[in-house]
């Protein structure tokens, strides 16, 4: 098992579950017996492994499960993307002159594990080339002492030449080279640090953005308005495809487009940098400074994600801040919390950590698999839960001003960014939980219920972190090419606060019909929904029917039986069910298609068995193939093998494998099929189970 730099573990799962704590793992009741080693489940294949056997695999993984959990309360998986966070992680240390020898060597090493056979890199597992993380790995490599004459070295740079070299990469690939003087400021995208003025009320304001790329933006003004280059360790004349000229100019779009008047716009700023009012500059760097600064969470980091934070330290430093600042050494000690260390010696970074989330679908997971309300267990988790609601007002106050404040993050710390995803999913946990104090749970589940309320978008949907975040200019924006910058309302975040209200007695509620209605109106044509922050339309699909059983939409709903005659359309052959991140590009290909993963047959089946296609209702062939290939596929130690990513952060452009997945949603399928509906606890603190089967 591999862990974080400051002790927590991940799950790289150990052929033997470990516990962790005082608490040893059980299986699904209390005063079960353990399996001894005379009556251990047969391995996964062996002759004789039939279907009927999804209660010894549910109590495997559940067993395993359990054992992951911490001795604080929480679970957590790693969060795998791709090789720019280790890229980038080299090249901050460099800038700041802070790089050593050993975590460059550790880090290269991960990233050279992680090149194909073509001298590429992919942002998701079996995903085509990616130009902008090939240019940022080749560089992190080179920076690290490879050869450039080496054959991968050579593999990588021919292929960055053939994709148009660096002059076609991403924005923020070329202004990490533009640190080094490896690209020209004058050749990016002006964002100035003028914008934190803009009320409101005007487009491009900063809170027009989603709260991750305004976190992002607001340090780069301040890094653009330095436009710094620090000494060039070497050349990379051999990334551009023509070395005499390598920085091509591009031809401007039409005038009447949106691209075509937002360079001719970017074009006027470059003119203003170069004749800004110094006294509005200057104030604007530091109200900038103080916007930064006032958002830095208790761990040093900013919204409990990368980009922020190597961007927030970069302009602080700018600004005068020495290594040596209590802001700066909490920042850069945050970074050792996001490092995962591998037995073999390697060393990566996450984006970001998932404890809120991990922890919620874990405790929902045991619950459904039948472990009892008020397991040791469930009640730990529930108190770390607890300690982590945010009860101050964040950025979505902007919107909301009057709103109270009560909802989760997604992080260890991220007081600033409450979302309404997680918000959802911990008070579907929190009642799930036969609490020793009750009134506690249920005040904080009033809490999170009125505050998702309050978070409503007027279209009667839900997006993640804010109201209304639905502009279509920032997108257009030459600068934000790195993936979406806004936070519309989603199928997926939208499913979970309905399922939410109908299980906290509110599916009459207008506001929880109007949820209902416009998903019903955002239903694809062939039945399916799309997926936001999961892969794809089959989590679009997976959220979605769960939420419309749960508010009493009936099975025989015309939307219900199309989504099911997509999902029994969309199952492979061996059984399971899988979507390549592909279907973000091109969903004609990909939608519904790929190899069966474990999270996404478990997601097709939890909404099959919502929709009464489960041995209660229909007892639908599909459903059984599902569990026989869950069943199928399970590893010894009771998880499965899952290296696909199915988790999304951007669609398309920033993808993720969340390592827990494989492991909670399978334990939350076959507990439903096994188990019946899901179990919760009543105000009064009694359990109430669903029927078992």
């Amino acid at each position: 098992m591999t862990a974080t730099a400051d002790g927590r573990l991940d799950p790289e799962y150990d052929s033997e579950p470990v516990a962790v704590g005082d608490r040893p793992p059980t299986l699904l009741g209390a005063g079960r017996r353990q399996p001894e080693d005379t009556d251990r489940p047969r391995p996964v294949g062996e002759a004789g492994r039939q279907p009927g056997d999804a209660r010894e695999a549910l109590a495997r993984a559940t067993t395993h499960l359990l054992s992951l959990q911490s001795s604080e309360g929480w679970w957590k998986g790693d969060l795998e993307t791709n090789v720019t966070m280790d890229a980038e992680d080299l090249l901050l240390r460099q800038f700041l002159g802070i790089r050593t020898e050993e975590q460059t060597r550790a880090t290269a090493e991960w990233i050279r594990s992680q090149q194909r056979e073509d001298g590429t890199w992919a942002t998701f597992h079996g995903g085509p080339a990616e130009l902008s993380t090939t240019v940022e790995a080749y560089v992190a490599l080179k920076l690290a002492g490879d050869d450039p004459n080496a054959p991968h070295m050579l593999a990588a740079a021919r292929y960055v030449r053939s994709a148009g070299g660096i002059a076609a990469a991403r924005v923020f690939t070329r202004i990490w080279l533009a640190l080094f003087g490896w690209w020209p400021w004058e050749r990016l995208p002006e964002m100035p640090p003028e914008i934190i003025f803009l009320p409101k009320w005007l487009p491009l304001n900063i809170y027009a953005f989603g709260c991750w790329a305004r976190q992002t933006i607001v340090p780069l003004t301040i890094v653009s308005a330095h436009r710094p280059v620090r000494p060039a360790p070497f050349a990379l004349t051999e990334l551009h495809t023509d070395p005499d000229h390598p920085f091509p100019d591009r031809p401007f779009a039409p005038a009447t487009s949106w691209d075509g008047m937002f360079e001719r716009l970017d074009k006027v700023l470059h003119a203003y940098h170069r004749r800004a009012f110094r006294p509005l500059r200057r104030l604007a760097v530091a109200q900038a400074c103080r916007w930064i600064v006032e958002r830095q969470e208790a761990d040093g980091c900013w919204g409990g994600i990368q980009p922020p934070a190597v961007y927030s330290l970069i302009a602080l430093h700018l600004e005068g801040y020495e290594l040596e600042h209590p802001v700066m050494t909490a920042g850069l000690s945050s970074f050792d919390r996001f490092t995962v260390h591998t037995e073999d010696g390697m060393r990566w970074m996450e984006a970001c950590q998932s404890p809120v989330w991990d922890t919620c679908l874990a405790t929902i997971a045991l619950v459904d698999a039948g472990v009892p309300a008020d397991h040791p267990a469930l009640v730990s988790a529930v108190d770390w839960m607890l300690a982590e609601e945010i009860r101050k007002p964040g950025d979505w106050s902007v919107q909301r001003p009057a709103l109270p404040a009560g909802g989760w993050a997604f992080e260890f710390e991220n007081d600033t960014y409450p979302d309404i995803d997680d918000t959802a999913e911990v008070v579907l946990a929190l009642r799930r939980v036969a609490h020793p104090d009750q009134g506690r749970v249920d005040a904080a589940v009033d809490r999170g219920v009125l505050w998702n309320l309050g978070m409503q978008s007027k279209n009667g949907a839900w997006g993640a972190f804010d109201v209304d975040n639905t502009s279509l200019l920032p997108n257009k924006l030459p600068f934000c090419d790195f993936g979406e910058v806004v936070d519309p309302p989603s199928a997926d975040v939208t499913a979970h606060v309905v399922e939410m209200l109908a299980e906290t007695g509110r599916a009459r509620d207008p506001r929880t019909r109007r949820g209902i209605e416009w998903l019903l109106r955002n239903q694809e044509a062939d039945g399916s929904w799309f997926g936001r922050w999961g892969t794809n339309y089959i989590y679009g699909t997976g959220s979605v029917l769960p939420a419309l059983a749960a508010a009493g939409v009936p099975d025989e709903h015309p939307a219900i039986r199309r989504a099911v005659r997509w999902l029994e359309d969309r199952q492979n052959a061996d059984g399971g069910w899988g979507e390549d991140m592909r279907s973000y590009d091109d969903p004609a290909r990909w939608a519904g298609r790929g190899d069966s993963t474990a999270s996404q047959t478990a997601w097709a089946l939890m909404a099959l068995l919502s929709a009464g296609e489960g041995p209660d209702g229909r007892t639908n062939p599909a459903v059984e193939r599902g569990v026989e290939w869950l069943v199928r596929t399970q590893l010894p130690e009771g998880t499965w093998d899952e290296p696909q990513f199915t988790g999304t952060g951007f669609p398309w452009d920033f993808s993720i494998n969340y390592h827990l997945y494989r492991l909670v949603f399978p334990v939350t399928a076959l507990g439903r099929y096994l188990n019946g509906a899901p179990g919760m606890v009543s105000p009064g603190g009694t359990p109430t189970i669903g029927a078992a089967r």
